[in-house]
């Protein structure tokens, strides 16, 4: 029979130890407090984006009073629609997908930040409240090219 020295078996209590309380405290986050995963998740068939309502016809549309929706595509090496105008103080619901690959979709100067996953439509609602022109970069390597991908929101 192995003995097991003193020390190390201090160690391993320490060790089994601090394994249940980070085991706790994951599951008090995941099941008492109400953590989930985000709802709403909505799928495209990533082969017929160009054909599928509202993809179809990308770009804005006035669904309140100064409540917009924007549809863009981020394709390589670019974005659809190529130019988008926003009237200052529209709250904007971004919704974008692209055919191809993992894109980056990030607007310099704001919060608004999402990845453009071939299969998925990501959302992402914004207020524009200083007027001027906002970047569009795309943020993940998507190829050669990849520099060029960019586009303009104008908010006027």
């Amino acid at each position: 029979m192995m003995h097991i020295h003193r020390l190390e078996k201090i160690w391993l209590a320490i060790g089994v130890a601090i394994l249940v309380v980070f085991l706790g405290v994951i599951g008090v986050g995941a099941f008492a407090m109400g953590m989930q995963p985000p709802t709403g998740h909505h799928t495209i068939d990533p082969e017929k984006v160009s054909e599928t309502y509202p993809f179809n016809n990308p770009g804005l549309e006035q669904v309140g009073e100064n409540e917009y929706n924007a549809y863009m595509i981020a394709y390589a090496f670019g974005f659809k629609p190529a130019k988008m105008e926003v009237p200052l103080g529209a709250k904007v619901h971004f919704q974008v997908t692209s055919p191809d690959v993992v894109h980056g979709f990030q607007i310099t100067g704001t919060t608004v930040n999402l990845m453009a996953v071939p299969g998925e439509v990501n959302h992402y609602t914004y207020t524009f409240d200083k007027p001027g022109e906002y970047l569009v970069l795309c943020n993940e390597y998507c190829g050669a090219g990849h520099e060029f991908m960019a586009t303009t929101i104008i908010v006027k």
